[in-house]
């Protein structure tokens, strides 16, 4: 039974992690909900420390709403996207940042002024995709500052160029010591020779964030730093798990928003009909396994009564040891070295 409990297992777990593009494809729409973003950006962002989940949701510009794209049919849209999502360059292929949206900056901006942030969110289901993301999240940042001027001559002014965040939320393959960390990534001002006072927000213009997850169940504690952004998010790309919706509810107030409820239901209702049919499968491959097993034990153990029984007839008859040990090749298929094996065991 433990056999197959643990086919069972194995399976389930397969079944989970493998390409799930139902389930993906609402992962995604939870996590660009505005409710959601809030929860990230709070955490990650430390232009938004002290400021309430609300209010970083109405800093969020209000041009940078999409009412083009909807999710689907009847469902009010509350995606964000952040200008042309694409970017193009001679002779490169054609990329595409997984979302992007503009934020207003507290820390910069005041009546007169609005001074944005430009975020990219680039959830993936691998850290492990065959580089290493965090150059690609580099790279992303550097088109992401390209991008914000559309020509480069000499009356561009780079003092208007804005700052940009990077957030990377990997689920899978993760390496053991690395599940459950956050790491950011940003430019510094590491060292100076003279007297300089130059100011931060002249070169504090990219931040990368790897956000790592991992298939183990998260037990951090709720003092550590970083706790609810991974409990939250642990949650939102596990949505299978029997506790999803108890830990989204802790952090989304849904009152004010119906249908961001109807949507985590959805995904909620679908990671568990993907658990359901991966236990199903996992029960029928080890209730196979197991009669294959048990097909094979019965034949060894049949086998060993007859060369018990065969041992015990010829030293009743006081027939010789060798003529025993050849009949037992013979008769059962057996080296010789096993047969002598035998004969000693039940001869004793």
């Amino acid at each position: 039974m433990d056999k197959i409990t643990g086919s069972m297992e194995t399976l389930s777990a397969l079944q989970i992690t493998s390409d799930m593009e139902g389930l993906d494809a609402e992962c995604k729409t939870i996590l660009y909900a505005k409710e959601v973003l809030a929860i990230i950006l709070q955490e990650v962002a430390e232009e938004y420390k002290g400021y309430s989940r609300r209010e970083i949701m109405e800093f969020i510009e209000d041009d940078s709403l999409s009412q083009a794209k909807e999710v689907s049919t009847g469902r009010t849209n509350t995606q964000i996207r952040g200008g042309n999502a694409e970017f193009i360059q001679l002779n490169e292929k054609v990329s595409y940042f997984d979302f992007v949206f503009r934020i207003r900056n507290p820390r910069l901006s005041n009546s007169r002024v609005t001074v944005n942030l430009h975020v990219d969110i680039e959830p993936q289901k691998t850290y492990r995709p065959g580089y290493p993301v965090e150059k690609r999240g580099i790279y992303y940042l550097a088109r992401r500052i390209a991008s914000q001027l559309t020509l480069a001559t000499e009356q561009t002014d780079y003092g208007t160029l804005e700052k940009c965040y990077s957030i990377w939320i990997c689920r899978d393959d993760i390496p053991v010591r690395e599940r459950y960390s956050i790491s950011f990534y940003e430019i510094t001002n590491s060292h100076n020779i003279g007297y300089c006072t130059t100011d931060k927000e002249n070169y504090d213009l990219m931040k990368l964030v790897i956000i790592r997850l991992g298939q183990n169940e998260f037990h951090g504690k709720e003092e550590d730093e970083g706790y609810h952004l991974l409990r939250f998010l642990n949650a939102v790309m596990y949505p299978h798990k029997e506790d999803f919706m108890d830990i989204v509810s802790d952090y989304i107030d849904f009152s004010e928003n119906k249908e961001l409820w109807q949507e985590v239901n959805t995904m909620s209702g679908l990671g568990q009909s993907i658990l359901e049919e991966g236990r199903e499968q996992g029960i029928e491959q080890g209730i196979e396994q197991g009669i294959e097993q048990g097909i094979e034990q019965g034949i060894e153990q049949g086998i060993e009564q007859g060369i018990h029984a065969l041992v015990m007839d010829h030293l009743e008859e006081k027939i010789p040891r060798e003529k025993s040990i050849v009949k037992l090749q013979r008769h059962f298929g057996l080296s010789r070295e096993k047969a002598e094996l035998y004969y000693e065991k039940y001869a004793l």
